[in-house]
């Protein structure tokens, strides 16, 4: 170890968890906050099951009761499930696929700080009036003003904009990392089960959350600006269902798939024997993840999509689950091929098999149009929910116990383990089997027949015990960190993934030289510190160290960085700040103020931390470095690039959608455009495919080695930025002249809304291209023109996205 090792703070000092960038300190963070969520989220809980213990009046007035259930479910779906689980992915994927780090190891602490603050801002929304009232669902117009007042609501919706930030960020890092930075020998198909849970879960949480962040942008706008979206009498309600089940659903595989993995690794691990059918399990999931965007008009079989449509989506409901059915057998023979070891691991993920199996048959019975007519809107849907979601805490459960020595060093009580799952298993099936026999209870509603007392007081008996099997948990958690015995490297006897052939914990570069995988096992080959050949490429975010340091050295400016850290500072104020806006009017008074100083404060402290982090000198790994199929010559950065297009994609795709929907439910030929003269439009189109031009120029300067050129065709295409932004602020002054504002009719939330966030990608470029200007003028990028070359890729995406836009809204 360095001294410049020593620089970097100990786990002891609080230092280190604030600059962090290492993938495991950054999966440790994930694991306990999400802890902290499952605590949050389950005080909640606890509180509605008090409220259940008789039908009608408790401990809870209608409206709190509302909020703990509303913010009950968010809490857990957002902030606890999938952080709990990508705890561990940030921890073990790198280990298991031989990388030294994820490809971005800043975004990576970024997504943490943005996630961490996006909780505590949800946590604020309580003390603004009362945070969201109105299911988690979020249904319109229950989600408007007009039903949830509460500035809390609106700060509540922030909240999730600022999560799916998160996600985004995480998504991109996580699917540049699987799918480039994979050792030597390690290809797709021989990647870990866990690892392939992690890739499918990134893929489909890039998509489905693209939808969810259209929804919430809309949400938002209607909130706090007054657009009337969710408030349009023709489609307003229905629209909100399509883009949030369009999410919602593969939601549920979200949540499940990286539990499915932890029981693929466990099961392998304690009965002896490889995954019965491996390829086809693999097979399976890959058909699951594609199917999961093809199913979620069955959560609307009560609205009036016509029979057939009904049909369609029933048939492919039931369809999704033959695959799920495939991995249950696979699981299943595997446990009678091999010799099962009862280790509290494998107790929490045979439980969560067989909570599984009871969610998954009683969720075909919701697939089914009749029989949905029938249940929905009642307990049988609670039940069945939560054996399939909290079936996968379960499992993940068993996750932390399997992983807890690799990540403390430390083995737990055995004993204590096995005590949490007796009483978590029994707590579990006490809670929700009850809700299956007072199915006709209604949901989200604390009035019910006195015949169904009996089993909401067992219910609520049950919660309280498993609320007390994760007191155990945390006791022998937290007393095995400082007193257990120590852990072997591999304290399992079967396990074959890579991070048991490292020490228990790993060292801050993870393996002692560059892990190959290309004979059939694993081997590590000398590193660049040992006299050998480094495979990876190191830089820096802009040019390459002039120390030629590689990543096996180990600097300190390896792994910290704070600047991710105040990034999450300043959203959490800024964001704080927009939720005293409500239909384009501040707060009154001190209250006014005190937002529009945190919103200007947020801003400006969310910008320089932004330019001091690219301007930091910080080393990650490009590659090449052993298996990159099918991404082989593509740089890590330009594929997190396409990756974040590709997202970008799915959210313009899901505004364009919402404004054909609504133009639709209107009537197309009664739709008369916004703009009544197309001319604003058509300069628009002339200064942004000009502006394309231009960036090319600047690439072409830049490859050529000429500084003059490069800072000239920046500059244009900056002066032909700001020309448009001018141009389409002269048009919109003129429509609000003539009383077309937003908040005027749908047809003008429309045009606003969806040209405006169009308008805010132009800004963005606009702020990247004065950073590229400030460099190029001092003569950087003719030694290397990626940079210019990625921020072309983003402007040419904007101008082609305004090509959709231009006949959508100016001609149709």
């Amino acid at each position: 170890m360095t001294d410049d090792h020593d620089a970097f703070p100990p786990t002891s000092s609080v230092r280190r968890w604030l600059v962090t960038t290492n993938h495991k300190d950054v999966g440790i963070l994930y694991t306990i906050t999400a802890l902290f969520f499952l605590v949050f989220g389950g005080a909640l809980a606890l509180l509605m099951r008090l409220q259940l213990w008789t039908p009608g009046a408790g401990i809870l007035s209608s409206l709190s009761y509302n909020q703990a259930v509303s913010t009950h479910g968010l809490i857990m779906i957002f902030w606890f499930l999938s952080p709990f689980a990508f705890g561990f992915a940030n921890y073990v994927v790198p280990l298991q696929l031989g990388a030294r780090d994820l490809a971005f190891p800043r975004l990576n602490a970024l997504s943490y700080w943005l996630y961490l603050f996006s909780g505590l801002l949800l946590g604020v929304s309580f003390f603004q009036g009362g945070s969201l009232a109105g299911g988690w669902t979020m249904y319109a117009p229950l989600n408007l003003p007009v039903y949830t007042p509460d500035v809390g609501a609106s700060t509540a919706v922030l909240a999730l904009i600022l999560f799916v930030a998160s996600v985004t960020v995480s998504s991109v890092n996580f699917l540049t990392t699987m799918h480039r930075m994979r050792a030597e020998g390690m290809t797709l198909w021989k990647m870990p089960l866990f690892s392939w849970t992690i890739l499918l879960t990134v893929w489909m949480m890039l998509f489905a959350f693209a939808a969810l962040l259209a929804a919430l942008l809309i949400l938002a706008s209607d909130r706090l600006v007054g657009t009337t979206y969710f408030a349009a009498d023709a489609g307003g309600s229905i629209l909100w269902a399509h883009l949030f089940w369009f999410f919602g659903h593969p939601e549920v595989y979200i949540v499940f798939f990286p539990a499915l993995g932890v029981m693929a690794e466990t099961f392998q691990t304690f009965t002896g024997r490889r995954l019965v059918g491996r390829k086809w399990f693999i097979l399976a999931m890959i058909l699951v993840a594609l199917q999961s965007f093809t199913v979620w008009m069955h959560h609307m079989f009560l609205t009036s999509i016509n029979l057939q449509i009904k049909t369609l989506f029933m048939a492919t409901t039931i369809g999704i689950s033959l695959p799920f059915d495939l991995m249950v057998f696979a699981l299943v023979y595997t446990m009678i091929k091999g010799r099962v070891r009862f280790t509290t691991p494998f107790l929490f993920s045979f439980g969560a098999l067989l909570l599984f199996i009871v969610g998954g048959i009683t969720g075909v019975f919701l697939g089914a149009v009749v029989l949905d007519y029938e249940f929905r809107g009642t307990y049988w849907v609670v039940a069945h929910f939560h054996y399939v979601m909290v079936g996968g805490v379960t499992a993940l459960v068993g996750g932390l116990y399997y992983w807890f020595p690799k990540m403390s060093g430390r083995m737990y009580d055995e004993f204590l383990g096995k005590v949490h799952f007796a009483l978590y298993f029994v707590g579990f099936n006490l809670l929700y089997f009850p809700m299956f026999v007072a199915w006709e209870t209604p949901r989200r509603d604390f009035v019910y027949d006195a015949a169904f007392v009996p089993w909401h007081r067992l219910a609520t008996v049950g919660a309280f015990v498993l609320g007390v099997s994760f007191l155990v948990m945390f006791y022998n958690l937290s007393k095995s960190l400082v007193a257990g015995d120590t852990a072997d490297d591999n304290p399992w006897a079967y396990s074959t993934t890579t991070e048991w052939a490292i020490p228990s914990p790993p060292p801050l570069e993870n393996f002692p030289g560059v892990p190959s995988f290309s004979g059939g096992s694993l081997r590590f080959e000398p590193s660049a510190t040992d006299g050998g050949t480094e495979s990876a490429a190191v830089r820096t975010s802009s040019e390459v160290r002039e120390d030629g340091g590689t990543a096996g050295v180990g600097h300190a400016e390896d792994h910290a960085s704070v600047w991710p850290f105040v990034v999450g500072v300043a959203a959490f104020v800024a964001f704080f700040g927009l939720s005293g806006f409500e239909r384009g009017r501040l707060a009154g008074g001190l209250a006014g103020t005190a937002y529009l100083v945190a919103l200007a404060g947020g801003f400006a402290l969310g910008t320089f931390a932004l330019v001091s982090m690219a301007r930091e000198r910080f080393r990650v790994a490009e590659g090449p470095f052993g298996e990159s199929w099918p991404f082989d010559g593509v740089e890590n950065t330009k594929l997190g690039m396409w990756i974040f297009l590709a997202s970008d994609v799915v959210l313009f795709g899901a505004f364009i959608g919402s404004y054909v929907f609504i133009r639709v439910a209107h009537g197309w030929v009664e739709w008369h455009p916004v703009p009544h003269d197309p001319l604003p439009g058509l300069v628009n189109t002339y200064l942004l495919l000009t502006s394309s031009f231009s960036v090319v120029l600047a690439l072409v300067a830049a490859e050529r080695g000429s500084r003059r050129g490069l800072v000239a065709s920046l500059l244009v295409t900056f002066l032909l930025g700001v020309g448009f932004l001018a141009n389409k602020a002269l048009e919109w002054q003129e429509l609000f002249h003539e009383g077309l504002t937003l908040s005027a009719n749908v047809r003008t939330s429309t045009f606003y809304l969806t040209t405006g966030l169009h308008a805010a990608h132009v800004v963005v470029g606009l702020f990247i291209v004065l950073y590229l200007l400030a460099r190029a003028r001092r003569g950087a990028y003719l030694d290397d023109e990626r940079p210019v070359e990625y921020f072309g890729l983003y402007w040419h995406f904007v101008d082609i996205v305004w090509l959709f836009l231009f006949p959508l809204f100016y001609i149709l």
